[in-house]
């Protein structure tokens, strides 16, 4: 993992990508018990394009010219870990990369997408997957429920949220 992240943060040295996050269930294990996972979604921000398309292709480019061109679905193998780049996109994905966190990862800097943001995605995204993790964060410690309302508000997920979470 270590050697995977290095490789994203060259993608920003390059300016490939603004910034990037660790999400999905890979983001979930900083703040929870681990649990299986495939792959690694990394969330990107883009600089800035002309028009409204993003195209991802330069990353691909750029990964097979330093030897990374192996892909398992829709994932591209790096250092032997399937990685799925996912764009943001305007609301809470933006705002949940915007307010990533800086870690140390045994050496390299990394973000990871915060835990409310996490839980955030998860409710918005409403897979049967996503609602087992529910239990996992809530029992983690981790989640500021003021701050955890107040993004469920703002992007009119508190509904799902009280029906995820009724006895």
């Amino acid at each position: 993992m270590k050697r995977t992240l290095s490789i994203l943060n060259l993608l920003v040295e390059k300016g490939l990508v603004e910034k990037y996050a660790i999400g999905g269930a890979m983001g979930a294990t900083f703040y929870t018990e681990p649990f299986t996972t495939f792959d690694l979604d990394i969330f990107v921000l883009f600089p800035k394009a002309d028009g409204p398309l993003v195209d991802i292709s330069p990353i691909y480019g750029f990964l097979q010219k330093i030897g990374y061109s192996e892909f398992v679905g829709e994932c591209i193998m790096i250092e032997g870990t399937p990685v799925q780049f996912l764009p943001t996109t305007h609301g809470l994905l933006d705002e949940a990369l915007e307010n990533a966190r800086a870690i140390d990862y045994d050496g390299v800097p990394t973000w990871v997408l915060g835990p409310e943001y996490l839980l955030a995605i998860a409710i918005a995204t409403g897979r049967p997957k996503d609602r087992a993790r529910v239990p996992l964060f809530m029992a983690s410690g981790t989640i500021n429920e003021t701050a955890l309302d107040k993004i469920l508000i703002r992007y009119n997920l508190l509904e799902r949220w009280k029906s995820w979470t009724r006895d």
